[in-house]
């Protein structure tokens, strides 16, 4: 064996982490060809492999030196050029078996160390069989193709992290693409909050977006809880409940209740509405109604009741306008002012979120408003997760930085309910998974609620994925620039990391001590990959690998702007620029 080309030299060493291997000076070089290949004997990330009988055990090198950690033991010869590496294990292969992650037997003292060819690469990520796709080529061989397994990609979760510029949204672009070629009954919604993709999937998406003739972007606020409904109508915190937010709650039910046996996917049993029940109601009725229990004078100081209003003008919920009363009387005569107080700061704030265009798509979205609209829930789901294209793009893009939040945690539930309560028909559930791929995560799934505009809705919505998603065959995939902000519940979940570069300290200690399998050798790397690089640990992956991601075209719209093109354009102003600018800004759409 030691007159093998491969022979690199024996085990001096040998730890329960790491085994340390001295470079035979009988190496005739430091770059030997094998089989027409140059290989780079003590490149760090480099593989080596250990033969003991019919067993092979599979390392990696973490760290090279010109002396040996055990020093005072080891006589060594520095002028003769020896170095020593150290490996840590990963794998074994018993004879022609298929690769295991682990080890379940160490080398010895003095075994033979040999580099590990392309053949050996090929033995150990083997050929495309069903359920792997290819995520790209191994960094240390441009054709050796790298395989993910694609049950663990999805059901085990997955993240694709890197600093800005290192190639995350071309690393993603890649691998949705890759999925949908590959499985023509996938099904994946992405939820993109700064409108990047649909570039990247213009014929085989669907995209919905805020105001968009097509596939506007509709998420109806009756499908929220009453704990989020009311936070966001009325400021109402959770878990507090004053008189007032007692009587929205009754308010709600009622009209819920109201509309339940006319419902387009089916009537509903009074007994089982609640507040929290996604049932359509009419909330400019919601609001008419408290505005006239408020404001309405009477004839009798005491009997407050419809007829004895002193209404003037019958007003119009669907138009926002309020009914009309005689003024009531300061000396206690009539008309008496009503003493129906309670909603009286309430009515106030509903009516100025129904009036501001920008929550138009959760007020009033086509189809899906009230209960005299066409479409119920179940068109909803079916029309984003049931569709020819099979991906879904949800453009975030034009919804207010302060609806994020609620918005992508109401997004994930109805998904995930959908998911839960249909587990066992033929046509979702357990019976066709679905992956859930956030973009941008850090700005919407911290680790804790740091800002106004950030209530935790959406982390506790995509953790409760995270945690339990896989049962009911709901999968999710989170991008990020910024690991070390991402909920730690979300990133213990994780069970395959796509690190690409990582500069930030912070971030890549982050990610190295959450990744599968403890790679810190791999791990280090992640500040010096090149752009499309990426590191791969974990579930979907035999073996911990750096490898280069294809670029994919049409792209993501993420690059950057063309700036030494631009700026060596001579422009000229005119009185008419910006207005079209300024009307977007105060109509927030494009």
């Amino acid at each position: 064996m030691k007159r093998d080309i491969t022979y690199l030299g024996r085990v001096i060493n040998v730890n329960s982490g790491n085994v340390e291997v001295e470079i035979a000076k009988e190496i005739p070089s430091a770059a030997p060809i094998i089989a027409g290949r140059l290989y780079k004997i003590g490149q760090i990330g480099t593989f080596v492999k250990f033969t003991i009988g019919s067993l092979t055990l599979y390392g990696l090198v973490s760290s090279v030196s010109n002396s040996p950690r055990m020093i005072e033991t080891l006589t060594y010869e520095p002028d003769y050029g020896s170095r020593f590496l150290q490996v840590q294990l990963i794998g074994e292969k018993l004879g022609n078996e298929k690769f295991e992650k682990g080890v379940g037997t160490y080398p010895t003292i003095n075994d033979e160390v040999h580099i590990v060819t392309d053949d050996d690469l090929k033995s150990i990520y083997g050929e495309k069989t069903n359920g792997y796709v290819e995520i790209g080529k191994h960094s240390s061989s441009e054709n050796l193709a790298v395989y993910i397994d694609t049950h663990n990609l999805i059901l085990r979760h997955s993240a694709v992290l890197g600093s800005t510029g290192s190639g995350k949204s071309n690393t993603t672009a890649a691998i949705l693409k890759r999925l949908l070629t590959e499985y023509l009954g996938s099904r994946i919604v992405l939820v993109d909050t700064h409108g990047e993709y649909s570039s990247a999937f213009v014929d085989n998406s669907r995209v919905f977006k805020i105001n968009d003739k097509v596939n506007p972007l509709c998420i109806p606020f009756w499908a929220m809880t009453f704990d989020e409904l009311s936070f966001f109508l009325v400021g109402r915190p959770e878990g507090q409940e004053q008189p007032a937010d007692k009587r929205l709650r009754e308010k709600i039910v009622e009209l819920k209740m109201s509309n339940a046996p006319r419902l387009k996917a089916g009537k509903v049993e009074e007994i089982y509405i609640t507040a929290d029940s996604p049932i359509p109601f009419d909330i400019k009725k919601l609001w008419y109604d408290f505005d006239r229990e408020i404001n309405a004078t009477y004839n009798h100081v005491s009997d407050h009741t419809p007829d004895q209003e002193c209404l003037e003008e019958e007003g119009d919920p669907r138009l926002l306008r309020p009914a009309r009363f005689t003024p009531y009387s300061p000396h206690n005569t009539v008309p008496y002012k009503s003493k129906y107080q309670t909603m009286y700061s309430y009515v106030g704030k509903i009516f100025s979120r129904l009036q501001d265009s920008r929550y138009s798509f959760m007020f009033n979205p086509p189809d899906y408003s009230d209960e005299e609209s066409p479409n119920d829930i179940d068109h909803l789901f079916r029309s984003w997760i049931d569709h020819n294209h099979r991906l879904t793009i949800l453009d975030l893009s034009g919804i207010p930085f302060e609806l994020i939040d609620i918005s992508v945690g109401l997004i994930s539930r109805l998904i995930y309910d959908s998911m839960y309560w249909g587990r066992y028909e033929e046509y979702t559930g357990r019976q066709r998974p679905i992956l859930m791929v956030y973009e941008e995560a850090h700005s919407y799934l911290p680790k804790s609620e740091r800002s106004n505009h950030i209530y935790g809705y959406a982390r506790r919505a995509v953790e409760k994925i995270f945690k339990e998603g896989r049962k009911f065959g709901v999968g999710a995939m989170v991008i990020t620039q910024r690991p070390s902000e991402i909920s730690e519940t979300i990133l213990a979940q994780v069970g395959t990391f796509i690190a690409l570069r990582l500069t930030n300290s912070g971030d890549k200690n982050t990610v190295q001590s959450a990744a599968p399998n403890n790679m810190n050798s791999l791990i280090e790397l992640l500040p010096s990959l090149r752009i499309g690089e990426a590191i791969i640990v974990g579930e979907a992956i035999n073996i911990p690998s750096r490898v280069r991601i294809e670029l994919v075209e049409p792209r993501p719209s993420s690059n950057d702007p063309k700036l030494v093109e631009a700026w060596t354009r001579r422009f000229e102003t005119n009185e008419e620029q910006y207005k079209s600018v300024v009307k977007s800004i105060r109509e927030q759409k494009q």
